[in-house]
């Protein structure tokens, strides 16, 4: 089993979560909560595993998140 790390924003346009996981061709998906956007990520995750196995080989491993101030 592999742990991938999701990047997960609030639009308050459409009031979604959207999340994504970088590294991950077409792996992003939005919801109403945080517990649907974990499921939907799952679905989505195993659909592209299906559809391409060698996919999680040469993920790009997260180091962290840094906040940049701009004027």
């Amino acid at each position: 089993m592999k742990t991938l790390t999701a990047f997960i924003e609030y639009d308050d346009n459409t009031n979604l979560y959207v999340g994504l996981i970088p590294g991950l061709t077409g792996v992003h998906t939005q919801a109403a909560s945080l517990d649907e956007l974990n499921r939907n990520l799952k679905e989505v995750i195993d659909l592209c595993i299906e559809e391409n196995p060698d996919l999680l080989k040469n993920i790009p491993k997260f180091i962290g998140v840094q906040q940049i101030e701009v004027a």
